[in-house]
């Protein structure tokens, strides 16, 4: 199913649906701003950890699929929020930080395969997000990057994400080159586990997530437990890191200023 003709008609920036399969079912999870490439708000982003928690509980729930609406997985920050942060409002700034904190928890403590289906854009912290799922399917001409930095924003816990999937030299490459890469680029990387045609990577991550959810739930439980715990406090290191990064520097006005202008271009 086309993710974008199934949410064409909502207004909800979070869908859910599930896809039965032997034995339980998929938890299909859309992040439905089509119009802004899924950019994420703060609103955005309290209803996913909501829907996380959901089938995280959900004992017939056995994967779950994350995908985007239209021509996009997830373009990062909506800046029109992120812009309006006062210099002064260190608060607001940390308070930012400490909602992907939260957001990218509740993706990594689901005790089921995750499988994030990126069928376009994911860039910023929606490329990061997308790293925290446990596989990722794409296409060819999907674009995968970090490019915070062309609108003045540090990227901090995008270090985190990157670096034991691409190592330093990548990681370096990406934070400061802002540059995205295509979906064949992204496979090469490991940044994608599975490349199919375009019009096949829900399905694909769907098929994908049944044959995982066929393996026994306690082993995958344990086992991603222990993968979590082996760079849980590099996390937590990146987002205190984070916090202080940020918090000066929208102290500086520059992260206002390149978002603004890029805004401004776009209006």
């Amino acid at each position: 199913m086309n993710a974008s003709a199934a949410t064409a008609s909502s207004t909800e920036t979070v869908l859910l649906r599930r896809e039965a399969i032997p034995g339980g079912t998929v938890g299909v999870v859309t992040l439905n701003r089509p119009a802004k490439l899924n950019a994420w708000t703060h609103d955005m982003r309290t209803r996913l950890v909501e829907v996380f928690a959901e089938l995280g509980a959900d004992e017939d729930c056995r994967a779950v699929v994350i995908t985007g609406a239209g021509r996009a997985f997830c373009a990062g920050q909506d800046l029109s929020e992120t812009a309006a942060i006062d210099q002064s409002d260190h608060a607001a700034a940390e308070a930012w930080i400490d909602g992907f904190d939260v957001l990218y928890r509740a993706v990594r403590d689901i005790d089921k395969p995750t499988i994030a289906a990126i069928n376009g854009v994911a860039a910023g912290s929606g490329f990061q997000f997308a790293l925290l799922t446990d596989l990722r399917v794409g296409h060819a001409g999907v674009r995968m990057g970090q490019p915070e930095v062309r609108s003045g924003i540090p990227s901090i816990t995008g270090i985190w994400a990157m670096w034991d999937i691409l190592g330093k030299a990548k990681t370096i490459e990406f934070t400061l080159t802002a540059e995205l890469v295509d979906g064949v680029e992204a496979q090469r990387l490991g940044l994608l586990t599975q490349l199919v045609d375009e019009d096949a990577v829900l399905d694909g991550a769907i098929a994908l997530a049944a044959k995982l959810a066929e393996l026994p739930p306690g082993a995958v439980q344990l086992t991603k437990a222990r993968l979590r715990e082996i760079d849980d406090a590099a996390l937590t290191d990146a987002v205190e890191a984070a916090k202080k990064v940020h918090a000066a520097a929208y102290a500086s006005g520059e992260p206002q200023r390149e978002m603004d202008r890029f805004l401004s271009k776009r209006r």
